[in-house]
């Protein structure tokens, strides 16, 4: 064992409360979610922040030892990466996302160059006894919030879809939610996949939305097929218990991405939950789609068009002549699309669910 100062502690970790005096260990288990402390070796002028666990962006620079954890990421903008087959001290790891995802592999991408390479310090221990000096390699799904299945009443649930990260998706959420909770609705909200970061939710907060809670709060790095149906129903669950009138979601990466978005959609209790949805697009091209794909593989279909596709007239009328759908640009301020969509809302039917048989 050894001890280290944390220079600056990754937000994927905030539920251990790690503080700045970490102790290490050689045992460095080559699994998600594992805590571990790194040097890093290099300097970057772009994409060079580290979220910590307040939210605030740290300027990163060479020698800083911070704490992540091991995860992978399929970017479709920015690093990917794979959790290693083992760690050990001294191994190099490339730092994923700006939340704190440490793995290996990741490439030199247009725009945002090299990512940072990170020498590996230790696994940061916990000791979870507390008569006992012998400590275990931290995993965030130590401080995780308890799992829990769908409740049978549940508030009206409007979930944002994307073609892609990127779209559009947590501007569009968050505007929405401004705009209820100035209709004095109480609104909880979260995300539902993705890779580790507060960013999003955050946002979301400051909109008005309370409770907020992401997939990490429930012990995922990284959301995948295989667990983000059960970390999707813990956090409906969770956010229900605040008995609010309105809960938001938005489902991180895009309808064809590796996230497991497939997964919940094709699961018919989360299906069946949803009373609105929202899909954001790039443009004409990915809206029709993505619409199609929603019709045709979950039976389903949007209520609103938003994202990028709309911030011009002639996106915007794609979208209503062609789909047939509202199109509403969230930042122009287009209320009377939104105020009947929230009216909608109030007020649910089963317009937007099995449409089509999936």
């Amino acid at each position: 064992m050894r001890r280290v100062q944390l220079d600056k502690i990754a937000s994927v970790t905030a539920r251990l409360e790690l503080g700045r005096h970490a102790v290490l260990g050689e045992d460095i288990p080559a699994e998600a979610g594992v805590v571990v402390a790194c040097r890093v070796l290099n300097s970057k002028t772009s994409y060079n922040t580290l979220e910590d666990v307040h939210g605030r962006f740290q300027t990163l620079h060479p020698g800083d030892v911070i704490a992540g954890v091991l995860g992978h990421r399929d970017a479709l903008y920015g690093y990917s990466g794979v959790v290693p087959a083992e760690v050990e001290v001294g191994s190099q790891l490339n730092l994923l996302n700006l939340g704190g995802v440490i793995g290996l592999g990741a490439e030199s991408t247009p725009g945002i160059g090299d990512p940072f390479a990170l020498e590996v310090l230790g696994s940061v221990l916990e000791f979870p006894k507390l008569d006992h000096r012998v400590g275990i390699p931290a995993r965030i799904e130590s401080a995780a919030l308890a799992s829990a299945g769908l409740p049978a009443d549940l508030p009206p649930i409007v979930v944002f879809l994307g073609t892609s990260m990127d779209s559009g998706k947590t501007t569009s959420a968050a505007v929405l939610i401004a705009a209820a909770t100035r209709q004095g609705k109480r609104v909880a909200a979260g995300k539902l996949t993705g890779v580790s970061l507060l960013r999003d939710v955050l946002h979301m907060r400051d909109c008005g939305a309370e409770p907020v809670c992401t997939f990490t709060d429930f012990g995922v790095v990284t959301t995948t097929e295989a667990n983000a149906v059960p970390a999707a129903t813990s956090l409906i669950a969770h956010l229900a218990e605040s008995t609010p009138d309105l809960i938001v979601l938005e489902m991180g990466d895009g309808l064809l991405g590796n996230y497991g978005v497939h997964a919940l959609l094709k699961d018919p209790a989360v299906r069946g939950a949803l009373s609105g949805i929202v899909l954001c697009a790039q443009d004409p091209v990915g809206a029709w789609g993505a619409e199609d794909l929603l019709k045709e593989r979950y039976g389903l279909a949007a209520d609103l068009v938003s994202g990028r596709v709309t911030d011009t007239p002639v996106g915007r009328r794609f979208c209503q002549e062609k789909l047939g759908l509202p199109a509403w640009n969230a930042l122009r301020g287009d209320n009377d699309s939104l105020n009947e969509f929230l009216e909608q809302l109030a007020h649910p039917s089963e317009a937007n669910r099995a449409v089509v048989s999936p």
